[in-house]
């Protein structure tokens, strides 16, 4: 079985750090992802409802605010409940393993590309890239210029 999410958008609220009883950290969170369009239609936006746990809930938190844009790789899950007028309903939301920042394209600022992640703990993530302990991005350097890059 495979379930994987991948959606790019941007943040509709601030995001909120919470603490569970047992003091995990968590943040819930929507965004804003304009559906694909044809020439002359009106443009449509879904929103997702996103959860993110632990340091990633930190990191989301930390960085974003609201009108951001971000790139989250999770899984979709589903939970099934009952309201408080006893009518059965169902609710889907991405839960975070990866969060991203994602250049917005509306300045001309140096930090194209900027891809840098979440550290995940406690998600069963394989990834084989370095996991940052923390959001410090002291020990980043900014790069001026794309063309010296060695790729």
């Amino acid at each position: 079985m495979y379930n994987k999410a991948i959606i790019m958008g941007r943040l509709t609220a601030d995001p909120e750090l919470r603490q569970t009883p047992s003091n995990i950290s968590v943040t819930s969170f929507t965004v804003a992802c304009d559906r694909a369009y044809s020439k002359g239609a009106d443009r449509q936006t879904d929103f997702i409802d996103c959860v993110a746990w632990r340091s990633t809930a930190e990191f989301v938190c930390r960085y974003f605010q609201k009108g951001k844009p971000i790139l989250v790789e999770g899984r979709l899950q589903v939970t099934n409940y009952t309201d408080k007028n006893g009518e059965k309903r169902r609710r889907y939301e991405v839960v975070a393993d990866n969060v991203h920042f994602v250049d917005s394209g509306r300045n001309n600022s140096n930090d194209a590309g900027n891809t840098f992640s979440a550290p995940v703990s406690g998600t069963g993530n394989t990834n084989s890239g370095v996991a940052y302990s923390s959001g410090n991005t002291e020990d980043f350097e900014e790069i001026d210029g794309l063309d010296d890059l060695p790729f």
